[in-house]
């Protein structure tokens, strides 16, 4: 039985070196894993064969198509050896590959303007999404003070919605997070206090972190992981399935019924969602506390008051109304600039989140520098 194994044999004839091409070249043939490595390791060791004299003989071929031409002509360095021997169809096989075979492209030297050209455009395109954020907050402001002079029409049912999906479905797992990182927050702060005998102050520490900083950005975070993709998933699928365009045809304006029921809906529920996710992380530091430094419920909660000023309580909750405008006029924002088709969603998806939890964390250290008197 003939083998069909692809292979190249070596003979030497009065003319020179002949490689004899044998087997099945085929896509067959070829695509086998264990072939297909025997024969790259074969042409690997005959080394360079373009421009050198010696021939090739593809008379011994069994069958050849197009991708066992294409692995010959690209050992041959894209041209022809110096000397062929192949039958009429074969060589016409090759001619084909050669015809359409493109030549590799060619390294291009580097540009030293190639950086700046590439800073320049990531500033342009920053500037472009500012100036769509800066107008969706004058559209925004437009269409509050249209609601407040004519109430009769505003989107009370999408808000109402709104402040149930983004708000209400979001308790269980702020309170959870929040618990935890209370517990593991007085864990770390406890083995620090410890060793100074400074335990009763680990209640001043947990209050004034946990109220001022850590509860309205945690709370952000997860609304923006969790709503603020939600946002520009519904906005970009609406883009998608073309109802925007159908919205704009039948005069009814995006601002108005998409963008500010979602913003106040934010405005209302941050706060809330703030003061929630801060208690629970209170609560698993209160326990953790009452476990490893024996600092009771009861002192906990009597002193808590005395430790962290109202002032803190009322820095949050303004903190989490801003936050919570923000994440929806970013997400809206990528919403509206997706385009019609699946991966732009997904990229605009993506980069909501990340411009979300960006800003809330560049708002919140805005804060901390202009209100860094107010309630220490």
């Amino acid at each position: 039985m003939e083998d069909s194994t692809p292979r190249i044999e070596q003979q030497d004839t009065p003319q020179g070196r002949l490689f004899v091409v044998q087997g099945a070249w085929t896509a067959a043939g070829l695509t086998r894993e264990a072939v297909w490595d025997a024969l790259t390791a074969q042409l690997k060791g005959l080394g360079d064969t373009s421009g050198s004299p010696a021939g090739w003989s593809l008379e011994q071929i069994g069958k050849l198509d197009h991708l066992g031409a294409q692995v010959l002509w690209n050992h041959w360095g894209r041209s022809w050896p110096a000397q062929l021997q192949a039958e009429p169809s074969q060589r016409a096989v090759l001619e084909t590959v050669a015809k359409f075979s493109a030549d590799p492209p060619k390294p291009r030297k580097p540009d030293w303007t190639e950086p700046f050209i590439l800073l320049g455009t990531r500033v342009l395109r920053l500037l472009d999404h500012l100036k769509g954020l800066v107008r969706l907050i004058g559209q925004l402001l437009l269409d509050i003070i249209h609601l407040v002079r004519r109430p009769q029409d505003g989107p009370w049912r999408d808000l109402s919605g709104h402040l149930f999906h983004i708000g209400a479905t979001a308790l269980p797992i702020t309170a959870l997070v929040g618990f935890l990182i209370g517990v593991v927050l007085a864990y770390l702060i406890s083995q620090q206090l410890r060793q100074f005998g400074a335990d009763a102050f680990i209640v001043n520490i947990l209050g004034i972190s946990l109220i001022r900083e850590l509860g309205p950005v945690l709370a952000a975070i997860l609304i923006a992981g969790r709503s603020g993709s939600a946002i520009t998933a519904q906005i970009g699928v609406m883009r998608v399935t073309e109802e925007l365009d159908a919205m704009r045809v039948m005069g009814i304006a995006r601002g108005f019924r998409l963008v500010m029921p979602r913003a106040l809906a934010l405005a209302v529920v941050m706060p809330l969602i703030s003061v929630w996710t801060t208690i629970a992380a209170l609560l698993g530091g209160m326990l953790a506390a009452d476990i490893s430094m024996d600092v009771t419920p009861s002192y906990f909660i009597n002193s808590l008051p005395a430790a962290v000023d109202v002032a803190n309580l009322t820095l949050a909750t303004s903190k989490s109304v801003v936050f919570g405008v923000l994440i929806a006029l970013v997400g809206c924002h990528y919403g509206l600039r997706v385009k019609p088709n699946t991966e732009s969603l997904g990229q605009g998806t993506t980069a909501s989140v990340v411009t979300s939890i960006t800003v809330v964390i560049l708002v919140d250290a805005l804060f901390a520098v202009l209100f860094k008197s107010v309630g220490i």
